[in-house]
């Protein structure tokens, strides 16, 4: 029994890197759907047709607990699945509570994708845990694409994370959330342009406790001294997605197929 991780592509490995670095030992299965990435700006039907479509794969595949890596894919479906198959999902939050803890400045950027920006979950977010801070938000078109490219750094990476990062810095934020699972690959790039006084927020790690929770709760943590393995699976082309999770993610190179 595997715990299955999918998004809309490959930044869903940012947070099987965390599960993974928490639960060395656990059997893991990704599913990045590239055929269909990006998922914001596509209707919400078909997101949910999709993310059904993988669930039922991954609990083919031997899935005892799903997450779901992938913010715009929680918004539109993780509801839908909680209420129809019997396994624990775990869905993605942006990182806005432990934000408007750490801000001195009063003011807090979110860096996502539009449909995230847009969703009531979001919504509901802001209204539960913003209180007395202002949270500034900032659709990112073509970082994930960037990203599905493999270009982690080069110069268009550059400028659009300047220019999407920039009225933010101007209205003061000191801490900038990183609201799309693609964008912690990009830490890097955006720490170098944002300066080291700003502080970079994502919830890979949150995720990852999460996960070892429920499979405590359920008593199916694995407590075996191994490795465990990794099953890589794609929608798109498997050449291409094996070079790409391989410069994301080298240190599991030669884990799964």
């Amino acid at each position: 029994m595997s715990i299955g991780i999918f998004d809309s592509g490959v930044g869903g490995i940012s947070v099987l890197r965390e599960i993974r670095r928490l639960l060395p030992a656990e059997d893991l299965i990704y599913y990045a759907d590239s055929a269909h990435c990006p998922y914001g700006g596509k209707p919400r039907e078909q997101i949910l047709a999709r993310s059904t479509a993988i669930t039922e794969f991954l609990i083919a595949q031997g899935a005892r607990l799903i997450v779901v890596a992938c913010n715009t894919a929680t918004i539109a479906a993780v509801e839908h699945l909680r209420a129809t198959y019997p396994l624990s999902f775990v869905g993605m939050e942006p990182a806005v509570k432990p934000a408007v803890a750490l801000t001195r400045t009063g003011v807090v950027g979110v860096l996502a994708t539009g449909a995230a920006l847009a969703g009531e979950k979001f919504h509901r977010l802001l209204a539960q845990h913003a209180g007395g801070v202002r949270v500034i938000t900032q659709p990112c078109p073509g970082l994930v694409e960037q990203v599905e490219y493999g270009d982690l750094d080069g110069p268009q990476t550059r400028a659009l994370v300047e220019r999407y990062t920039r009225p933010l810095l101007a209205q003061r934020a000191d801490v900038l959330v990183l609201g799309c699972t693609h964008y912690p690959f990009l830490r890097p790039l955006i720490q170098d342009v944002v300066g080291p006084a700003v502080t970079l927020l994502d919830t890979g790690e949150a995720v990852a406790r999460q996960t070892q929770r429920l499979l405590e709760r359920q008593g199916v943590l694995v407590g075996a001294q191994r490795l465990g393995t990794i099953a890589w699976h794609t929608s798109g082309d498997a050449a291409a997605f094996a070079r790409l999770r391989r410069l994301l993610l080298p240190e599991d190179d030669g884990c799964g197929g």
